[in-house]
């Protein structure tokens, strides 16, 4: 038996007949889970084994994990089936069934597994967050396109200065700079990714506008405008 999870029992194994994915239409999934008793607990069961299934291939191929030991790799697969058995559970009224449940289900153990692996291969590394660095020096083949390039990027650091926020500033240097993983950034912000999309789209926003305003990109279409 696996640990208890909000009341609810999750076993950790099944039999192998039971980890056939096409083996019940999506409105089966749905009905065993919604019910109550052995027939829930058996479907709880059936989708914890399909969980682990998704988060042990999901660990296996992220590069990450390879640094973690397979004791924690193993404890990250463990941890993010059952996160992801919860969250399969919580959101069986939003399934509208356009695509095949686990094809559904096996999503929250992909996120929740790849979550937990950055935050693992993050915990002990610190995140500085700078102003803007300086541009590379590296140089390109022709002294002309080093020049060019050499003056969009001295705008784009003067754009990120005078344009952002200090907030938006930091956030865009950590994620598209030093490329921080947004969730794990927002962990250590105390903050959430969404919020985090939405100051990196804002930053974006007004970056663009500042190197249009002083000729580095063409002027706004009417698409843009209007899409």
């Amino acid at each position: 038996m696996g640990r208890d999870m909000d009341g609810l029992t999750v076993r950790s194994t099944a039999s192998p007949q039971l980890m056939v994915d096409a083996e019940s239409a999506a409105d089966d999934w749905v009905a065993r889970l919604s019910v109550a008793g052995r027939v829930r607990d058996d479907a709880i069961a059936r989708l914890h084994a399909l969980m682990l299934r998704a988060a042990r291939h999901q660990v296996g191929r992220m590069p990450e994990a390879g640094a973690l030991g397979a004791a924690r790799r193993e404890e990250i697969v463990q941890s993010a089936a059952d996160e992801a058995t919860v969250s399969v559970l919580s959101r069986l009224g939003t399934f509208e069934g356009r695509s095949r449940f686990t094809t559904w289900a096996y999503k929250f153990a992909i996120l929740h597994a790849g979550v937990e692996v950055r935050r693992a291969a993050w915990s002990n590394r610190e995140i500085r967050l700078d102003d803007v660095p300086e541009p590379s020096e590296t140089r390109t083949s022709a002294p002309e396109a080093f020049a060019e390039g050499r003056d969009l990027a001295n705008a784009v650091r003067v754009g990120m200065a005078e344009a952002l926020t200090p907030h938006q500033r930091r956030v865009a240097v950590a994620v598209l700079v030093d490329e921080v993983p947004i969730d794990v950034l927002a962990e250590r912000l105390g903050t959430n990714r969404g919020a985090l999309y939405k100051t990196l789209h804002d930053a974006r926003k007004r970056l663009r506008a500042h190197l249009r305003a002083h000729g580095y990109l063409p002027a706004e279409t009417s698409t843009e405008v209007n899409p």
